[in-house]
């Protein structure tokens, strides 16, 4: 019996991807359920797994584009071939007259078994076993979230950023830091003439170039500014940071506090929420808020789910949890889709101001940016005070000044006084 490894339905509006690599080789053996592929569509890479076990043939090659209902391998899951049978003990030799006895042949040495794992060590996939052998991990002490406890990428990479017991003072040499290594090519680079490498786009970096672009052309994007004292966020952050990290196994972040802050000013102003569609104007009942993440492959930006619906806690942990999926490549292009607003934070990179893009079909995004102490004139004193810039995009076909500038200001009002977030007022 044999199976067909097909491209499987994708997310709403992707049709194809891209076959990046095979992790298992051709006419290797495969268990059910283990990853044997990775394509990479517009928004996302997608590990494929096996449905069955057997043996492993591969359709298509790396880089070749495929379709949803493409098949990509083939996996017979037959039964082994059976042995020889063996000679019957009471057969007698075929001995000709007066024919020289055969020389007895040499034993043939069996080799030795191989040594089966621990019932405890659990099955690892190609890419869960490299980081493994490189973080010098214990598989048995990893917990598994995948089917049947399976253990996948970003349960390894947990257990490898997990913090490491201090060994006491002498008891061994500190062991040297370990660089990564450099990046390899790209598949499909060439050197030009002079030197320099040429390196194909990828499918993620093809979009956002195509989605950047299409924002330019399709929406009449206008930015407003503001400034923002986080005096009163940052010491809020100060005092309860390590209470709240004990009692909701998250860290207190600032994007938590904007996130809300943002959740609520949509409700003061619902055409920041909202997006054109043909000559309609869509005004979204709930607010899926879009978080932008720069990773190795590109921008992505993963979305909260009815992010009106959560606490500061619940925020922070969907929050951070998409950020680990984002920076371990494991987003799903269910989780990349469908958000109604996005905040981007350039301050993480040290940038002062920006104007952010819009990302299609959205009508607004809050740029955020590096904290810095400045002087400001509060009640007729110059005094000195954590400040950032922040910026609205948006798309002023739909969005009026007045709107636009209410939205920041609401913004300002809710992070300059944090309590207002907590009253909803």
């Amino acid at each position: 019996m044999s199976a067909e490894v097909k491209v499987p339905r994708l997310a709403e509006s992707i049709s194809e991807a891209t076959l990046v690599e095979w992790l298992k080789a051709d006419g290797a053996e495969v268990r059910a359920d283990e990853p044997i592929a990775t394509l990479e569509t517009d928004k996302a890479a997608v590990e494929i797994v096996a449905d069955i076990e057997g043996t492993l043939t591969h359709v298509r090659k790396p880089g070749d584009v495929v379709k949803v209902g493409d098949v990509l391998a083939r996996i017979a899951n037959g039964a082994a071939a059976p042995a020889a049978p063996a000679a019957k003990p009471d057969a007698k030799p075929d001995v000709k007259p007066n024919a020289k006895p055969a020389r007895a042949p040499a034993a043939a040495v069996a080799p030795p078994p191989k040594s089966a794992s621990p019932a405890s060590a659990p099955a690892l996939s190609p890419a869960v076993r490299r980081i493994v052998e490189e973080r010098t991990l214990d598989p048995a002490a990893i917990t598994g979230t995948g089917p049947g406890g399976r253990i996948l990428k970003e349960d390894a990479l947990r257990q490898a950023d997990a913090p490491k017991p201090v060994p006491a003072q002498g008891a061994g040499r500190t062991p040297a830091r370990v660089e990564e290594p450099a990046a390899e090519p790209a598949p499909g680079a060439e050197p030009s003439a002079d030197g320099d490498r040429v390196v194909p786009m990828s499918r993620i970096r093809l979009k956002i170039a195509e989605r950047l672009v299409q924002a330019q052309q399709t929406a009449a994007i206008l930015t407003t500014f503001n400034e923002i004292d986080m005096t009163r966020v940052m010491d809020v952050r100060a005092r309860y940071k390590d209470a709240f990290e004990k009692k909701h196994g998250v860290k207190l972040g600032f994007m938590s506090f904007f996130a809300r802050a943002c959740v609520q000013a949509l409700s003061d102003v619902p055409a920041v929420n909202a997006e054109i569609r043909g000559t309609d104007i869509v005004y979204h009942s709930a607010v899926h808020l879009g978080i932008a993440a720069s990773t190795e492959r590109g921008l992505v930006v993963p979305v909260v789910r009815d992010a009106q619906a959560r606490d500061l806690a619940s925020l922070e942990r969907e929050i951070a949890r998409l950020a680990l999926r984002a920076r371990d490549g494991l987003l799903t292009p269910q989780e990349l889709s469908g958000g109604t607003f996005t905040i981007t934070n350039g301050g993480v990179f040290g940038s002062l101001l920006s104007t952010p893009i819009l990302n299609p079909p959205q009508s607004g995004i809050l740029g955020m940016h590096k904290i810095e102490k400045r002087p400001i004139v509060v009640d007729d004193q110059v005094v000195v005070r954590p400040m950032m810039y922040v910026a609205l995009s948006y798309d002023h076909r739909l969005i009026d000044g007045q709107q636009a500038v209410t939205f920041l200001v609401r913004v300002k009002e809710r992070l300059e006084d944090p309590e207002r977030m907590l009253l909803a007022v």
